[in-house]
């Protein structure tokens, strides 16, 4: 059987059904902004040396790269009607962990432990490290169930409306600190504590979090195994066992699989850097101030979250204008992306303007559009008629998380080397990012 014969299997599904297969993504990117918003700031704030900041986001990559691929695995064998299906308890149970770290990780200076004790920062460490994981756990299964249930025809609707509630998630998650502040809510704490802004807003994303996953495991409905195996063209008859082993489904990886692979590091690589030394940065250049418990570094940690804001709003927009681009025309459009996005990091390391941070935020949106619209658009064609889809796309999650772990361990040598100042970071990342740019051309789309 032909692979268009069996993309033409699964049905066209209703557009309320397909929002709904990614409606907990919105609750869950809550928590991903949270945690890549707001890490570096409850890290510094509890007494971190910015030197040290690498270590703490190894953790999250480090943990995604561990968990996903089991993820994926387990849940292509997995078939329980009571929790919903073979994905839908995957994301349950990651949902009630993730809920739980939410409501506990932003009191880690509230516990007594003291300002830059070894206590409170291994305490903080190990509820980012539970909290990715248990993201990862959540999140997982939203991307396989666009493959699983929706057709080739569907799929880029599929993953546009994917995309916009993910940016969707980043705006609220990355707004609520400066909304609290402005409404009377104190962004000021004793030293080693949180302020209760950052506080609210992880109780807030906690509670999200909870309500859009009870509304997609409530209106999805998984296909059962012999429904799914007959849209799949899958012949439960076979017995003849087909190898699971991680190694040998690499090596017969699609090239278009490594070749994407190839982009993503060099992507990752670089927003790891975005995401670690924002604030740092921001506080610098705008506010003139590197003192973590000084209410100026706080007010800078509020407006990158409103930044944060900015760049999810322009990948929401930008999304729309790639959508409208020709399939044939991808890869320029990928290139042209990631190349704005190169530019909008070089710009965050020159601008000492909070108001032209805007501009800068802007374009990395749309290098961020980019990386959420290509990537799994490109794999999951390359993977059409595969048993394993599950398995596949949580080894490809490793082209997310070891480029991060990368970049945290070769910011040791960095941050000394560009000086020991957070903004000639970005000098670095802009350059990484560019690199993935010109990457892009060694994609061989697989029509």
């Amino acid at each position: 059987m032909s692979q268009e014969e069996q993309k033409s299997r699964l049905p066209d599904l209703p557009k309320a059904t397909i929002w709904m297969l990614s409606f907990g993504f919105l609750g869950v990117q809550i928590a991903f902004t949270l945690q890549s918003s707001q890490m570096s700031r409850i890290f510094q704030t509890l007494g971190a040396d910015p030197h040290s900041l690498g270590w703490f986001f190894i953790l999250p990559p480090l943990a995604g790269l561990l968990v996903q691929p089991f993820v994926g695995h387990f849940s292509d064998r997995t078939w329980s009607p009571r929790l919903g299906g073979r994905r839908l308890p995957f994301l349950i149970y990651g949902t009630i962990i993730a809920a739980l770290v939410m409501f506990l990780l932003p009191n880690a200076g509230s516990f007594g432990f003291g300002y830059a004790s070894l206590a409170a920062l291994l305490f903080g460490a190990m509820m980012i490290a539970l909290l990715d994981v248990s993201s990862n756990m959540a999140m997982q299964p939203f991307k396989m169930l666009i493959g699983d249930m929706v057709n080739q025809k569907q799929k880029s609707y599929a993953y546009g409306i994917q995309s916009f509630l993910c940016n969707t998630g980043s705006v609220i998650a990355a707004a609520l600190p400066f909304i609290l502040a402005l409404i009377g809510i104190s962004n000021y704490a004793q030293a080693g504590e949180i302020p209760p802004t950052v506080r609210i807003t992880f109780y807030i994303g906690g509670a999200l979090l909870i309500l859009t996953t009870i509304l997609s495991v409530w209106r999805v409905k998984e296909y059962d195994p012999e429904t799914y195996a007959r849209y799949h063209g899958i012949d439960l008859q076979n017995k003849t066992p087909e190898s699971s082993n991680w190694f040998v489904l690499l090596k017969k990886a699609p090239s278009t699989f490594w070749t994407v692979t190839l982009v993503q590091f060099f992507c990752w690589f670089a927003f790891q850097y975005l995401w670690t030394y924002s604030t740092g940065a921001v506080a610098e250049n705008v506010w003139q101030t590197t003192d973590a418990s000084s209410l100026a570094y706080q007010n800078a940690g509020n407006w990158v979250g409103v930044l944060a804001a900015v760049q999810a709003i322009a990948a929401v927009v930008y999304s729309y204008v790639l959508a409208k681009v020709p399939s044939e025309h991808n890869r320029t459009s990928y290139f042209i992306s990631l190349f704005l996005g190169a530019l909008g990091l070089l710009s965050i390391a020159l601008f000492t303007n909070q108001y032209a941070l805007i501009l800068s935020f802007a374009l990395v949106g749309c290098a961020w559009a980019g990386i959420l619209t290509y990537p799994l658009t490109y794999v999951t064609n390359a993977l059409v008629g595969t048993k394993h889809m599950g398995t596949y796309l949580g080894l490809f999650n490793g082209s997310i998380c070891l480029p991060q772990i990368v970049a945290s361990v070769a910011s040791f040598a960095l941050f000394p080397l560009l000086g020991k100042t957070q903004v000639n970071m970005f000098y670095a990342a802009a350059l990484v990012l560019f690199l993935g740019a010109l990457a892009v051309f060694t994609i061989k789309d697989k029509k």
